[in-house]
């Protein structure tokens, strides 16, 4: 296996525009690791570390900014207000019709809905920045700062987002795989190595055995997370050609398990983690009844907590269908189908051939979800039921790093048989 593995990187490194799209990654994700180790000014590091170890909600939110939260370094805001309005302008454009429309014009609409995003991310990063702020702020980890030093701060980690963001669209561009779930994988395998130290500098001797439980898990997990992304359901098609005689010739539709990928995880964590910060972004206000309601909020949406695990689940298999509503028109592929002269054997063509695609797809949509959110509520099990701590990483970083490397492997893979093509073309 592992022969195997090395066979086919080295295969990659040999072609010349996977190397340079290799090269091209790496080079981003070291200057971006770099700049996220500069730190914000007027910050107490130890306290603020203090505050995230002792925290389920903020180790989480440092997991998935790469460990740039607990530095506070000027992209502690990560990745997340860009996917917040990613979230707010897919809404949008099953609810505008002018953004529907524009959606439907190739890649002109398609980046003029990106342009979009970025403006609302901007607006977002700020008021996310003002958030952490004050959060911060509540806690004494930051003295109160002048206008003028808010305004800066603010503006700092404003554009440490929209570096990030550039980052991850110079990877998807010119790299392999998604830039943006790239960029939060590196920022999961970055902080892995804290987890761990965080995690071993706690262990008892009872523990060991609840470790190797783990361990044991962790392995069956990235098997089955494995074979639920490559899993598909293949719909078969006759094609009708004229080669000499009248013939027919044969393919298949693969429908993929799971259509949407880590997308779902990462737009529901980031609305999953509102109330908690709402919460205790409330809890240092003046009003009293004001404050114990941020209280009962912040501990009813504690991480570790049913409602919070519920709430997950739910939006995870709501946001996988959503998702895969946006990637994958049932009608789209009817009236492609229709047009090449491909039929689904026994299914009529048209509007029948759409029904048929949209009725499988939701059964085996419902198989993904499910298990998407399984694996998202997996940490909360791990604390609850086997009591291993301070892996926040969980089943969320293992189904996001997972994903990642099979989609960059895919990717290529398809890079390599293009090449294959193209020399036996020559």
């Amino acid at each position: 296996m592992f022969s195997s593995i090395i066979q086919f990187f080295s295969k990659a490194w040999k072609s010349p525009d996977i190397r340079k799209k290799i090269l091209i990654t790496a080079l981003v994700l070291a200057v971006f690791r770099l700049i996220a180790h500069i730190p914000a000014a007027g910050i107490d590091r130890a306290s603020l570390q203090a505050l995230f170890f002792g925290s389920p909600l903020l180790s989480l939110l440092d997991v998935f900014s790469g460990g740039t939260l607990a530095n506070f370094s000027i992209m502690a805001l990560g990745l997340t207000p860009y996917i917040n309005s990613s979230i707010i302008m897919q809404l949008l454009t099953h609810v505008v019709p002018r953004l529907e429309e524009l959606s439907k014009e190739g890649e002109y609409g398609q980046e003029r809905i990106n342009q979009y995003t970025r403006f609302i991310t901007v607006p977002l990063a700020a008021l996310q920045g003002f958030g952490m702020y004050t959060l911060l702020r509540s806690q004494g980890i930051i003295s109160g700062l002048s206008p003028l030093s808010l305004a800066a701060l603010v503006l700092t980690m404003t554009a440490g987002t929209m570096l990030s963001v550039w980052f991850g669209e110079l990877i998807t561009e010119y790299g392999v795989g998604n830039g943006i779930s790239f960029l939060i994988f590196a920022g999961i395998v970055a902080r892995l190595p804290v987890v761990l130290g965080q995690s071993i500098a706690v262990i008892s001797a009872e523990d060991v055995f609840k470790i190797i439980i783990f361990l044991a898990l962790s392995v069956v997990i990235v098997a089955l997370i494995v074979f639920m992304n490559e899993a598909t359901r293949q719909i078969p098609v006759n094609y009708a050609r004229r080669v000499g005689r009248v013939g027919l010739s044969s393919s298949y539709i693969p429908l993929r398990l799971n259509q949407a990928g880590v997308i779902p995880i990462i737009f529901a964590v980031s609305l999953v983690l509102l109330p908690s910060m709402a919460g205790q972004f409330l809890t240092g206000v003046g009003n009293p009844k004001i404050a114990e309601l941020a209280t009962k909020l912040a501990t009813i949406f504690n991480p570790t907590s049913l409602v919070y695990n519920g709430v997950y689940f739910l939006l995870v298999v709501g946001f996988t269908y959503f998702y895969t509503s946006v990637v994958f028109n049932p009608e789209r592929i009817s009236e492609n189908l229709q047009k090449s002269g491909g039929f689904i054997p026994g299914i009529r063509p048209g509007a029948q051939t759409s029904k048929y695609l949209s009725a499988v797809l939701n059964r085996i949509t419902l198989v993904g979800a499910i298990f998407l959110g399984l694996i998202a509520v997996l940490p909360s099990f791990f604390q609850n039921i086997i009591g291993v701590a301070n892996l926040a990483v969980g089943g969320t970083g293992i189904l996001i790093v997972v994903s990642v490397i099979l989609e960059v492997t895919r990717e290529m893979e398809a890079q390599l048989v293009m090449k294959r093509y193209e020399t036996f073309l020559r």
